[in-house]
């Protein structure tokens, strides 16, 4: 029976990639001349960090690491943005988690959507993922463009298409 997986997941070298690049842009940019910002992304954990001296800074570094990753066809909804902490001194820290996999709730809302749409298809959750069944190929496609026309909170991708 043809089928796919519904999934999201953030290229890790290209993520790696765009915060590099946003880490050599702010480093010349004028206005953080004499700062002592930081960006630093920790690969095991999944969480970028961000230390800076103030809000202004702290927008800037967030805008640049959002259009970095727009410009390198990464969706900015996979950052999960947290609040602000106070680091030691006038510092302020923001840790950004990038979101891996389908959690709970939205494979719930995934498959509510695609029941309601009365697409006649098997959805059921599978871990971190949403496997979609067919017995025809035609029905796996609306359900796709289902699926990037509904807004998850979260980027999809389509993997493991089958006949």
């Amino acid at each position: 029976m043809p089928s796919f997986d519904i999934v999201s997941k953030v290229d890790a070298q290209t993520l790696d990639n765009a915060i590099n690049n946003a880490k050599k842009e702010i480093l010349n940019r004028y206005d953080f001349h004499s700062s002592n910002s930081t960006i630093e992304h920790d690969k095991k954990t999944n969480v970028i960090t961000i230390v800076t001296e103030d809000d202004m800074r702290l927008k800037a570094i967030i805008d640049t690491i959002t259009a970095r990753m727009f410009k390198q066809n990464l969706d900015a909804s996979s950052l999960d943005f947290g609040k602000e902490h106070n680091a030691a001194g006038n510092m302020i820290r923001k840790e950004i988690k990038v979101k891996e996999g389908i959690d709970k709730e939205t494979a719930k809302k995934i498959v509510a959507k695609i029941k309601e749409s009365k697409i006649k298809v098997q959805a059921s959750i599978m871990d971190e993922q949403v496997r979609v069944q067919s017995k025809n190929i035609d029905d796996l496609q609306k359900v796709m463009a289902l699926c990037r026309g509904g807004d998850f909170g979260q980027p999809l991708q389509f993997i493991n298409m089958r006949n």
